[in-house]
């Protein structure tokens, strides 16, 4: 807009103050639609956030929703340098005695003393070149060759570079004045089934003791772990694996096993794992308050200013508190033992937030574990409580007819149109605001002509009186 100004009558009136009157006066239906456009983008942004907390509790409750989401198992050992113990949701309550009679290993060998030698890098290689041929188990025959200056080292590396499943080093077993380097082969897995055993050697190792002199000395056998499971005074189970880690023996259970018992046994306690469920339980109640919390502090209304809260008279926040908690007090048809969830201790305050007694839920729990269980989770044709929830919160975020869903698509299109509207709103006050100083400039300067105009008649008329 081009800037006018006004020069000022000498009547004193300001023309400019004038216009700025009457445009702040055109801007008033502008400043209303750009309060009331704040005001929605604010109730988008809050339903947003209801809709947050809304799949918050959503996931609390698929949580408890299936059956294996209360067939936690907790275990524990009488001694954890022993074995450590995990357990799945399909493992089963009881305890077991466990005797760890040998530990599973890795094969590993060495070359003998006799055939040492002085230097890493020393020739190991007596005619043009040599293979060396492994294998590990009943695997495939494993092949590296050397040139005619191979070292120890060159042997390692290649060996090792093979990715045979089997890990070369090079030990000084003799001292730093007079060292004495052997080569050292281990398996990587463990078990009596992977043994290492040399096919061919073409090198001065002379690992098949062909010169009487060579071979291997044995550091560590190839051998399975074994235990046993039971009474040792009775007829124990005694169970062999390849592996330290035994997760096939008890169903659900994993023992990783760490130390010899000798003649001893450890004990091994599986039970179900109340307090995961109840901290799922309480976790369910938590996240309903949270929604409750947070759509009340908006439904408030302040009489003095007579001011509503963002979701003062908002119809769709009354839905979703509606809703759920319709879903979460209801009652489960063919429930045997509990029927809804103020008989396990959900209790409601008078603010629509729920408390938890937890010495009640704690006593249905230890008591009736599986009543609890039958109330929340779907147990064959019976839909439990967690899957009224979760089917209530997803009909709130349905795409093509729920309220919370229908409800921001509307504020999104409102707030859009109010948009379209305050711009050509703003477009219109500033063609009236530049109209106006138009129009009053030309007065202004229509005025000063007058006013010069009388200044002359007025000096004239002095004159010819004189």
């Amino acid at each position: 807009m081009p800037s006018i100004s006004f020069g000022g009558l000498g009547n004193g009136t300001d023309f400019g103050q004038v216009v700025d009157q009457l445009v702040k006066i055109a801007q008033l239906p502008v400043d209303r639609l750009t309060k009331k456009k704040t005001g929605l983008n604010t109730k988008f942004t809050d339903l947003t956030t209801v809709s947050t907390k809304v799949a918050a509790f959503q996931s609390a409750a698929q949580a408890l929703r299936l059956s294996t989401s209360f067939d936690k198992t907790t275990a524990s050992v009488t001694d954890a340098t022993v074995l450590s113990v995990s357990a799945s949701s399909s493992a089963a309550a009881g305890t077991y005695s466990v005797r760890v009679l040998q530990l599973a290993q890795s094969h590993q060998v060495v070359s003998k003393a006799a055939k040492a030698v002085s230097s890493e890098t020393a020739d190991i290689v007596s005619a043009g070149s040599a293979t060396f041929t492994f294998r590990v188990g009943a695997g495939e025959n494993q092949t590296v060759t050397l040139g005619s200056t191979g070292s120890l080292t060159d042997l390692r590396d290649q060996i090792n570079n093979a990715g045979a499943g089997v890990t070369a080093s090079v030990i000084n077993t003799g001292t730093e004045a007079a060292p004495a380097y052997r080569l050292a082969l281990t398996v990587n897995n463990t078990g009596s089934a992977n043994a290492i055993t040399i096919v061919a050697d073409g090198t001065d190792l002379d690992l098949l003791n062909g010169s009487g002199s060579g071979g291997l000395d044995t550091l560590a056998a190839a051998q399975n772990a074994q235990i046993q499971l039971g009474d040792q005074a009775l007829n124990p189970l005694s169970i062999e694996r390849s592996s330290n880690t035994v997760s096939d023996a008890i169903t659900g259970v994993t023992l990783t096993l760490t130390k010899t018992t000798g003649s001893g046994t450890v004990q091994v306690s599986l039970s179900q794992d109340v307090n995961a469920v109840k901290t799922n339980i309480q976790a369910l109640a938590t996240a309903y308050n949270e929604v409750v919390k947070f759509i009340n502090e908006r439904t408030t209304y302040d009489a003095t200013a007579k001011q509503g809260g963002v979701f003062f008279n908002e119809s769709s926040a009354r839905t979703v508190l509606s809703q759920l908690r319709t879903a979460l007090s209801s009652s489960v048809s063919g429930a045997t033992v509990y029927s809804g969830v103020g008989q396990i201790g959900f209790k409601t305050g008078r603010d629509g937030t729920i408390t938890v007694d937890d010495g009640q839920l704690t006593t249905a729990l230890s008591t009736n574990y599986n009543g609890v269980k039958a109330l929340f989770s779907n147990q064959g044709s019976v839909t439990g409580l967690a899957q009224s929830i979760v089917s209530a919160v997803d009909a709130l975020n349905d795409v093509s007819g729920g309220v919370l869903t229908l409800r921001k698509n509307g504020l999104t299109s409102e707030i859009s149109r109010i948009g379209d509207d305050i711009a050509r709103q703003e477009d219109s006050v500033s063609r009236y605001e530049e109209r106006l100083r138009r129009q009053f400039a030309a007065l202004d300067g229509l005025l000063r002509q007058l006013q010069g105009q009388s200044s002359f008649l007025q000096s004239q008329s002095s004159s010819q009186q004189q």
